[in-house]
């Protein structure tokens, strides 16, 4: 190793090393609410009036703002009464709560949820199980009764995930011209953030939104308006229960959290229950044949690792999936995008 090498060694280990610290800063001043009362305020604050506005230590803020600045969350001017801060234009978009594309809720489910697994991923890795039960002292079989542990959990997932779709649905939506599918099923489909991101792209189309009776329940109550008449529900489980016939299937992020024999049994369901000539959608991150990357594809398998049963996947593994239930025509669309789309056929 050279000398160069050498002393900048230690700066990337620092770097890697504090990962968490950086993540952790960001979620305590969303958390607080720092970047709501400074986007409130439409104007830069003092550490000492933000302090008193959140009801924290002066001295504690002050430090905390600073990393924000350092983090580029935050900008600070330097007057003659001292640093007054505000809100960088990232900020204001995705981590203030009343922006429609905030991050809010799903930074607060990581540091909520995922940090508390991810505090056993050593133990994950010896033996290839999820660590609700060490986390949260919850049984880990059924893994989205420990994912929705309580009405709250569930509720900050939902809004977690519509907000993930909020920045990320168009475009999976729209990698493959789905206007000739008008009858679709959205399984798994949650608070609905995806079919709105459908019938918004394609009028004509009416999606179903197929998931757990509870989480059905708070979708029409929290997210889904009862005026659009375009998006329906069905309570169920897809695994245990009938699934309706339809022209198409989303599969947006499920498929990742089940094991292969899961998945092909899944599909299979589907294919059965599909009009001749209709087809499924699978939306997830792609990992790259040659297992270089991306890096987030491989960050989430590593939480599917402790948080579920299944993986992220090459897009010839879920062609393979495909092909084994009977589905044919298996094309994939790499978005460039953090998801990417899988169409197969019937």
């Amino acid at each position: 190793m050279s000398s160069t090498q050498d002393c900048d060694y230690p700066r990337i280990l620092f770097q890697y090393n504090n990962g968490f610290l950086v993540s952790k800063i960001m979620f305590t001043a969303c958390e607080l609410g720092v970047f709501d009362l400074l986007l409130e305020s439409e104007g830069s604050l003092s550490s000492d009036a933000i302090a008193e506005h959140l009801g924290t230590s002066v001295s504690g803020m002050e430090r905390l703002l600073d990393a924000c600045v350092g983090l580029k969350l935050l900008e600070v001017e330097m007057k003659s009464e001292g640093a007054f801060y505000r809100n960088t234009e990232l900020s204001n978009l995705y981590l203030a709560k009343s922006s429609l594309k905030s991050q809010y809720h799903r930074l607060m489910y990581y540091s909520k949820t995922v940090y508390f697994c991810w505090q056993y991923l050593t133990d994950a890795v010896r033996d290839g199980k999820n660590q609700y039960e060490r986390a949260f002292g919850m049984s880990s079989e059924d893994i989205f009764g420990a994912f929705y542990r309580s009405e709250k959990e569930m509720i900050q997932f939902m809004y977690s995930l519509n907000a993930f779709w909020s920045i990320c649905g168009r475009d999976v939506i729209a990698a493959f011209d789905l206007s000739p599918f008008t009858v679709i099923y959205d399984l798994g489909g949650c608070a609905g953030g995806l079919a709105q991101e459908c019938i918004s792209l394609y009028p004509k189309s009416t999606v179903t939104i197929y998931d757990l009776p509870k989480v059905v329940q708070v979708a029409k109550e929290r997210f889904v308006p009862p005026e659009e008449r375009r998006i329906t529900f069905h309570e169920g489980d897809f695994f245990k229960d009938p699934i309706p016939e339809a022209d198409l299937y989303i599969l947006a992020r499920i498929l990742h959290d089940w094991a292969d024999d899961k998945c092909m049994q899944l599909l299979t369901k589907i294919y059965k229950a599909c009009k001749p000539g209709g087809g499924v959608l699978l939306v997830e991150t792609l990992l790259n044949e040659d297992k270089t990357g991306p890096l987030e594809a491989q960050l989430f398998s590593l939480i599917m690792l402790v948080q579920a049963e299944g993986k992220e996947r090459t897009p010839t593994e879920y062609s393979k999936l495909l092909a084994a239930a009977g589905f044919r025509e298996i094309q994939v669309k790499k978005t460039g995008k953090l998801y990417d789309a899988i169409l197969g056929r019937k």
